[in-house]
């Protein structure tokens, strides 16, 4: 999976994080979206199953989530 097109530098940012599972949530008021930090998918309110940093700034579809959990060593906070 080293070699996943979908890798850049995430791990830089990404690596041992604690996630949540949450309906959209802009991080900011003036956007209606965010994309997928791996595959750039859409994410809105339309979205279900991403994930994102406690702080809902980085978001992560449920594929790549799915993906990239095991090598990422993420923790899912129950909300």
């Amino acid at each position: 999976m080293k070699n996943d097109w979908r890798l850049t530098n995430q791990i830089d940012y990404l690596s041992c994080k604690t996630l949540i599972q949450v309906p959209y949530t802009p991080y900011s008021e003036t956007w209606t979206h965010d994309h997928c930090e791996f595959c750039s998918e859409t994410i809105d309110e339309t979205t279900k199953d991403a994930y994102c940093t406690e702080d809902k700034y980085h978001w992560i579809c449920k594929d790549c989530f799915k993906d990239f959990k095991e090598m990422f060593d993420w923790r899912i906070k129950n909300n």
